[in-house]
């Protein structure tokens, strides 16, 4: 049994003749919680389409459990549990006739995992799922998820509408349901500052390019900030220059991202007459929303 779940090789997509994935190489490791991350606009929300075969790429291909994405047999599929822009879609329906509509799809479905997860909120089972808030909507479409006991999850923007204490629940769920199972999940999401101690991988994208492809841990230790005070040397350097990755300006302070270990760095500096600290270069303390920034940059 391969350790990879999802395979995609240089994937490409177009939109009308205007090209927006250029050629994305990436894998999602079995029993792991990928985050397939980047702004609006990077290529993840069609990157999902194509995994589930709802587009076909242009080129390039993408696996499931070695079967194309675009082909999944039907026992595949029942093994992949999917939200995909949105909650629950039949919002006619009660918590209880949601449940009995979906159970049958699934051979491992685990009704306790589902009630669990709805007794919580304290809503009676003949409530419609129209008449919940979206938080609540969110809570049933967790239920559903979980309950198909399925190998593979993939979140596409599990965030959305939801505040802050909706998305808190929503992750410690998953969290502890991935511990207990060692169930994969591929996960897309704008809110990057909660993922700091959920995710295992990620991949970063940004215009249709994958600029990260690694361990989370080892991104944070290889992805590395340096803050320099402001001077007209230093305003002449840009993004790409040498070892430097890019460069942001704050109000007193430049701040430099880079791969590159800082002997590298303040070479390279001092080789172009650029001031560096009194003490020499030190790396600033990062969050995994501040290297994301750094690494796509804040506009």
């Amino acid at each position: 049994m391969t350790d990879t779940v999802i395979s995609c090789r240089n994937v490409r997509h177009s939109y009308n003749g205007v090209e927006v994935l250029h050629g994305l190489d990436f894998d999602v490791r079995r029993g792991e919680i990928t985050g397939l991350l980047g702004k609006n606009g990077a290529g993840k929300s069609t990157s999902i389409n194509i995994l589930m075969g709802f587009l076909m790429p242009d080129s390039g291909s993408c696996t499931i459990f070695e079967h194309p994405s675009h082909a999944l047999p039907p026992q595949v599929r029942a093994r992949i549990a999917l939200l995909h822009e949105g909650f629950v879609q039949y919002t006619f329906m009660t918590i209880a006739e949601v449940e009995q509509f979906y159970a049958p799809f699934y051979p491992r479905w685990e009704s306790r995992v589902f009630h669990n997860i709805i007794e919580r909120m304290g809503i009676p089972k003949n409530r419609r799922i129209s008449r919940l808030s979206c938080g609540q909507r969110s809570q049933v479409t967790l239920g559903l998820m979980l309950a198909q006991h399925a190998d593979l999850i993939i979140l596409d923007d599990y965030s959305l509408g939801l505040d802050v204490g909706y998305r808190r629940l929503f992750l410690d769920f998953l969290r502890d349901h991935v511990q207990r199972n060692g169930t994969t999940v591929l996960l897309t999401s704008h809110v990057v500052q909660e993922l700091e101690n959920l995710l295992d991988s990620l991949v970063i994208l940004q215009k249709g390019v994958v600029l990260e492809n690694a361990r989370h841990t080892d991104f944070m230790r290889s992805f590395t900030r340096y803050d320099l005070p402001v001077s007209e040397a230093g305003k002449s350097l840009q993004n790409g220059d040498g070892p430097i990755f890019r460069i942001e300006y704050g109000a007193d302070r430049l701040m430099l991202f880079s791969r590159e270990s800082r002997d590298v760095i303040a070479a390279y500096l001092a080789d172009r007459g650029i001031p560096v600290p009194a003490g020499g270069l030190e790396p600033v303390s990062m969050t995994l929303e501040d290297a994301f920034l750094g690494l796509t940059g804040r506009y």
